[in-house]
């Protein structure tokens, strides 16, 4: 295969096209298949069917199916299965067909995944990925579209990491795979039909796992987010100028390790933040995050943190889902509640 060049005899950069996250994500997979003969992808419908959101389309058919391997519908056992097989030095990525069908293996989760490597005294570590299809935004039911980042988050042994943007699903999912710790890999439903122009010949530089990201820099507010609610934060921060306010974004990333760093000197830079996610409120992930900025920007706050989040019930049938989700209205409600002073 012969590389094109410039009329300077340079490589000609590889060309970009419009992708998807899901095409992103199926593209990490093959990536990460062709590179390592220890990865292996395995789930229920990962193989011939590709997956619910064609995430593993083509895997099976290219890697053979003891490469990407369809399971039985039983989580706990799937996941039990994968603990033998990074036991034995492999690299098993596993696929929980939606996110509340994951509880049946978090038995596994805490008691095996999250412990083994303090339990060896760091001689048998769990180079687990664990991809988790989460939130809402699509209509689901029930079971369907729950947001359960904080039990993941609140178990010391898993990186917690969730992606928001197309290049960001495809070099933290390579990253998640590559990391000789358990990872659980969030990821946003309601994004896999996002769209940018990316080339996986020419990913981006993404910042390695525990860095968070400044989207937007602002001066009025912050708002602090991840995940589903990247997209409605920067709508939000686009419809505030409207209202004279300048508000910066700050995309966490990484939930575990949490990147105190990024986020307190974004807050710190305008005194004032709201933190958006679409999980419930109480004891959420936005809880921890509120308390650990303010423990970091206290002398520098303006007015308490406040949050914009799922309400503390279960998961609303689909037609009530945009009155339980965050949105705009609901964000620049919060900013104006901060009460600041011309």
């Amino acid at each position: 295969m012969t590389t094109a060049t410039t009329a300077q005899g340079r490589p000609e950069a590889p060309a970009r096209r419009s992708a998807t996250m899901a095409q992103a994500l199926n593209q990490a997979l093959r990536d990460a298949l062709a590179a390592d003969p220890a990865v292996h992808v395995m789930g229920e419908d990962v193989g011939t069917l590709g997956g619910v959101f064609r995430v593993t389309d083509g895997l099976a058919k290219d890697f053979g199916e003891d490469r990407c391997t369809d399971t039985p519908l039983a989580e706990a056992g799937i996941l039990g299965a994968a603990v033998g097989m990074a036991m034995y030095g492999l690299r098993p990525v596993v696929e929980m067909q939606f996110d509340a069908f994951a509880y049946p293996a978090f038995e596994q989760l805490v008691s095996h995944v999250a412990r083994m490597r303090n339990r060896t005294r760091g001689a048998l570590p769990l180079p687990i990925t664990v991809r988790i299809p989460y939130g809402g935004g699509i209509g689901g039911v029930e079971h369907h579209s729950d947001s359960s980042e904080a039990y993941y988050a609140h178990t010391p042994g898993l990186h917690v990491l969730t992606p928001a943007t197309v290049e960001d699903a495809y070099g933290m999912l390579r990253a998640a795979i590559a990391s000789d710790d358990p990872v659980i890999f969030l990821e946003p439903k309601r994004l896999y039909w996002s769209k940018a122009d990316w080339s996986p010949q020419e990913p981006a530089a993404v910042p390695p796992i525990g860095r968070a990201v400044v989207r937007r820099t602002g001066r009025t507010a912050t708002l602090v987010t991840y995940g589903p609610s990247l997209p409605v934060c920067l709508e939000a921060a686009e419809a505030a100028r409207e209202e004279g306010w300048d508000l910066g974004v700050v995309d966490l990333r990484s939930l575990v390790p949490f990147d105190e760093e990024t986020a307190a000197a974004a807050v710190r830079a305008t005194g004032r933040a709201v933190v958006v996610h679409e999980s419930a409120g109480f004891a959420g992930m936005g809880a921890e995050i509120a308390a650990r900025l303010t423990e970091r920007c206290f002398h520098h706050l303006e007015a308490p943190v406040l949050r914009v989040t799922g309400f503390d019930i279960p998961y609303p049938p689909p037609m009530l889902e945009r009155h339980h989700l965050p949105g705009v209205d609901r964000i620049l409600d919060a900013v104006g509640r901060l009460q600041w002073e011309d």
